[in-house]
């Protein structure tokens, strides 16, 4: 199972798009809103999440996303819950992502220390520990998944499901949407 975070002022195109390209490639996602299950984007488009962070099982998840989103963020930094459930996937040894501003989620529970990562250009500094490069869309390092921003949505959901299914299930579905991989 996949969980993708949900917060009041999420980066719409940041999570939908990659829970997209995930349920393209049958990776099972579920959307996890913080407050309910009905959550607004930073963009005004209501995403009725499947469940709520509540009840996300984070310690046998596949994967945990953090979509960016100032507000997204923002709330997620103010959920407990929301942060239990990403440490628990870090601790438990399974993949997290996160994109644009979301890194700023995984360095202030620290799981950026010595990690190679992107993020929204601009926002390096609040990344802590990190080993941080502007120089690629995505970055992966070990279990930590980073994309720079909403351009990259779609490179960064192939390069999920890339480390979940393999090269050949991303290049399956970018055929299938007519994207071409750089």
């Amino acid at each position: 199972m996949v969980y993708i975070i949900l917060g009041k002022g999420f980066e719409e195109i940041e999570a939908l798009a990659p829970g997209d390209i995930l349920r393209r490639g049958g990776v099972e996602v579920q959307f996890a809103g913080i407050g309910g299950r009905s959550v607004t984007g930073g963009h005004g488009i209501v995403v009725e999440a499947d469940v709520t962070v509540e009840d996300i099982d984070a310690g046998s998840a596949e994967l945990v996303v953090v979509p960016g989103g100032l507000g997204g963020v923002d709330t997620i930094l103010g959920s407990n819950t929301a942060l239990k459930a990403i440490k628990t996937a870090y601790e438990a040894g399974r993949k997290v992502a996160a994109i644009c501003a979301g890194p700023k989620v995984l360095a202030r529970l620290g799981i950026l220390n010595g990690v190679h990562a992107v993020c929204y250009p601009g926002m390096e500094k609040e990344m802590e520990g990190a080993l941080m490069s502007q120089a690629e869309s995505t970055v992966v390092d070990g279990q930590i998944i980073t994309g720079r921003g909403a351009g990259a949505a779609i490179d960064f959901g192939l390069r999920l499901l890339e480390e979940l299914r393999g090269r050949q299930a991303a290049d399956a579905v970018a055929g299938g949407i007519y994207y071409e991989r750089r």
